[in-house]
């Protein structure tokens, strides 16, 4: 698209009015969008269209120029309504650009709006109080991951070509999954979270998420790049991410390992499927794959639960307005307010201890193995219907493979190789309003334009899956390493592409 529009052989007016109108009709069954900013779309779009027409060399442009982006809601765009997923904050107007947007800016990005996120990001899917839950487009009954779980509806349904998304504990990776997606985590320090957002933990990072690997790269190369006061450093990379897309990544040293961090956390078949089958191509290819030694233990979860309590304590909520939160984030900040400076302390020195001794077994690699999830796809409120404890319970279960590399700062990526099998209805086709239909039950569409799915209301239980859900991979790399796997990912891509695997509702 890009490339088109620098030609001139693509408008962006005629881009962002694609996109809009789009937005426009599919996104109340999708529910990717808090909110949609048409107006400001719309003029930047015809100041990017002019400079086209002027540019005395319209390859000089930046590299998005034109090109629609959207914002996750956890990121502040200034004059634009910022909610962070929480009715605390349901009428605050960004006040200031976070500094990746103010590179999305300088890329020549168009704003669409700012895509839905769950409350201050904590929890791994995305409902809350301000807008209806993101739905995975593959299901629409099936949540669409968090926390970047509108970003990743709004790039699978074809209501963005790409999107921004950040990342504390899985949130790019996750909804990435659940939607079919590549989703990459980066090094820590590469992106900068400023100026608001904190980086005391080192654990998130923004990131991007698209359709293609490329696509992914070329967004990654926007947004590196370290700012004035940020606590952390990438190492430097040789060349741009995008390159990285187009070497062959030569025969590679590849890990793996699918024993879940949490106790008790039980991987699904159809995820088992999908790290096999993923690790034979990687053979096929001509890489060794050998079983990665045990290096993170079990008993780093209750530090980092320690961690993400208090880090839910870290967004000023004013005392007459904390009745507004949503209860797994009223848990959570009494979990965090409970912890003692020599606790939070001792759960730091425990990780960084662990750590010292993993990474010398994980950079004997070059990349790391492993499922995504533990689990396809959750219907809407399998997590978030639950009481705080079993909420957290059943969403540690969801993603045991994740956090370990929050904690440890590598780079990660979702890789979307596996779709389920055995749907009755084929591609289940489209139905008058362009959702597909459900493999089992009565399928087609309830009143509000959502697909029916295998198992009734798909009950208390993820695990009855219908055909055509996407499943995961990840591959994870040692620090600095973004752009082995961005090579790996495009090798993985070429030998089974999945750019043409859509939703039915893209078609709409």
């Amino acid at each position: 698209m890009a490339e088109a529009v620098r030609s001139g052989e693509l408008s962006p007016v005629e881009l962002t009015d694609h996109y809009l109108d789009r937005i426009d009709r599919l996104d109340p069954q999708v529910g990717a969008y808090v909110t949609v900013t048409a107006e400001i779309a719309r003029e930047q779009a015809r100041q990017a269209e002019k400079a086209v027409l002027d540019a005395p060399d319209p390859d000089a442009l930046p590299p998005l120029h034109g090109i629609p982006v959207p914002i996750k809601d956890l990121n502040m765009v200034s004059g634009v309504r910022a909610t962070f997923g929480s009715d605390v904050f349901a009428e605050l107007t960004g006040f200031l650009d976070d500094n990746v947007v103010c590179l999305l800016r300088q890329a020549g990005s168009v704003l669409l709006g700012k895509t839905t996120a769950p409350e201050f990001g904590l929890p791994c899917y995305t409902e809350s109080g301000v807008a209806p839950p993101a739905r995975t487009p593959w299901d629409l009954t099936r949540s669409a991951g968090g926390s970047s779980g509108g970003a990743a509806a709004a790039v699978a349904a074809g209501l963005a070509p790409t999107a921004q998304g950040s990342d504390g504990g899985g949130s790019i990776r996750i909804p990435s999954s659940v939607c079919g997606l590549v989703g990459i985590k980066p090094t820590r320090g590469r992106v900068s979270q400023g100026p608001i957002i904190p980086d005391l933990f080192g654990l998130s990072t923004n990131g991007p998420i698209a359709r293609t690997v490329r696509d992914a790269a070329l967004l990654l190369d926007v947004m590196a790049g370290p700012m004035p006061g940020d606590l952390y450093a990438a190492p430097p990379v040789q060349g741009t991410f995008l390159s990285y897309a187009d070497r062959p990544p030569g025969r590679l040293r590849i890990a793996r390992s699918r024993e879940p961090a949490v106790p008790g956390a039980v991987v699904h078949p159809d995820c088992v499927t999908a790290y096999d089958e993923a690790s034979a191509l990687l053979e096929e290819l001509g890489h060794e794959v050998v079983e990665l030694p045990p290096v993170l233990g079990t008993d780093l979860v209750p530090h980092f639960e320690l961690l993400w309590g208090v880090m839910a304590t870290m967004t000023p909520v004013p005392g007459d307005k904390e009745h507004l939160l949503q209860p797994l984030t009223r848990w959570l900040r009494e979990r965090g307010r409970a912890t003692s400076a020599t606790q939070l302390f001792q759960a730091h020195a425990a990780l960084q201890a662990a750590l010292r001794g993993a990474f010398p077994v994980m950079d004997g690699f070059d990349a790391i193995l492993h499922p995504t999830l533990a689990q396809p796809p959750a219907p809407v409120g399998y997590f978030h219907d639950q009481e705080p404890a079993e909420n957290f319970q059943r969403q540690k279960d969801f993603t045991p493979f994740c956090a370990a590399y929050n904690i440890s700062g590598q780079p990660a990526v979702n890789v979307p190789l596996h779709w389920t099998k055995g749907s009755s209805g084929g591609s289940g086709g489209l139905s008058s309003q362009g959702v597909q239909g459900s493999s089992g039950g009565s399928g087609g569409l309830s009143s509000q334009g959502v697909q029916g799915s295998s198992g009734g209301s798909g009950g208390v239980s993820p695990q009855g899956v219908q055909g055509g859900l996407p499943i995961g991979i990840m591959l994870a790399g040692r620090l600095g390493g973004e752009g082995t796997l961005i090579s790996l990912a495009a090798q993985l891509e070429e030998a089974r592409p999945w750019v043409d695997r859509k939703p039915a509702i893209w078609e709409a």
